[in-house]
């Protein structure tokens, strides 16, 4: 994947909510002591009686912000995106989420962005475990456009958002006036005839980037960015696959339980076509170079293609 000129994501977002703190001045942030990783020290510096450093106490301060959600703040809870979901797990399902209170949960560092720290901080199962929790909406946003996009429509939602922010550079992709962002709302970029690659978060820049380079092969490939996982465009997958027969995921998360899961099941229910899914296999994150490691994870141009080619002959085989 070409690396793209832009700010790191995790900066969008300390940026975006320190414009909706100027905004609305019901948003709370709470941080687990990683502010200056998650770039909320942004919003610290802008509103210090309105935010709250908890420590590395996950599970406390997502109990916390469930009680301002009952007094009628909106918290936004800000951790690396594998302590939110494992760590505090059970406070984000049985206080946030089974009580359907308003609080915004922002996992930074997400997938394998967390490069240089390794598999203990790297979040390879959030998506997996988080969608499976009820009432909890699960969105990944693309690049900076739809990350502040995605801030300000969490917030303005009633109830329990999760957001998954990466740690790298992303790029000012889409035009903000043309692209329109709806929770639950996938976005066709790229009509196809042959296969259609359905991407969330910062994998949506090498989906696109792979069906570029299919179309100097003869292959038409469209591309949807998904960025809502949880609830998904069921709707919307059943008339990919009725254009294209074949569907290709791709996901920074394991191949089981996230976005090539949630597909599958969709389609396996309303529309049966070949899927393959493109994202981490069963095993741990690792340290090494961002681009290596993703390769290395099949998660570069090449890998795409094969994948998409491996759909095609899939349905060509039917």
């Amino acid at each position: 994947m070409t690396p793209p000129a832009g700010k790191p994501q995790r900066v969008v977002f300390g940026e975006a909510l320190v414009e909706l703190g100027a905004s609305d001045p019901r948003v709370v942030v709470l941080d687990a002591d990683v502010s200056s990783s998650t770039q909320t020290r942004l919003f610290a510096s802008a509103f210090p009686r309105r935010f709250f450093n908890f420590g590395i106490a996950e599970a406390n301060m997502v109990s916390a912000a469930a009680g301002l959600a009952t007094c009628g703040f909106v918290p936004v809870v800000s951790t690396f995106a594998l302590f939110l979901s494992l760590r505090a797990g059970e406070q984000v399902r049985a206080q946030v989420a089974y009580t359907g209170l308003n609080v915004k949960l922002v996992g930074g560092y997400a997938g394998l962005s967390d490069y240089a720290d390794g598999a203990s901080h790297q979040s390879v199962e959030d998506l997996a475990v988080l969608r499976a929790i009820p009432n909890l909406a699960v969105v990944a946003p693309s690049d900076a456009v739809e990350m502040r996009q995605a801030l300000r429509a969490a917030v303005a939602h009633d109830g329990p958002v999760f957001l998954r922010v990466s740690r790298e550079a992303v790029g000012e992709d889409y035009d903000p006036a043309t692209h329109p962002f709806r929770l639950g709302r996938g976005i066709v970029l790229r009509e196809g005839a042959d296969v259609t690659f359905v991407a969330t978060g910062t994998m949506v820049r090498l989906a696109r980037e792979a069906a570029e380079a299919l179309q100097r092969e003869g292959v038409s490939a469209g591309v949807i960015d998904l960025h809502t996982v949880k609830p998904l465009d069921e709707d919307l997958l059943v008339r990919a696959a009725n254009a294209t027969g074949a569907i290709v995921t791709v996901e920074e998360h394991s191949v089981l339980g996230g976005l090539g899961s949630a597909v599958c099941e969709t389609l396996c229910a309303r529309r049966p076509v070949p899927v393959v899914r493109c994202g981490i296999p069963d095993r741990f994150g690792e340290s090494g170079a961002y681009g290596e490691i993703l390769a290395r994870a099949g998660l570069d141009v090449g890998s795409l293609c094969r994948a998409a080619r491996q759909a095609v002959e899939r349905k060509g085989a039917r």
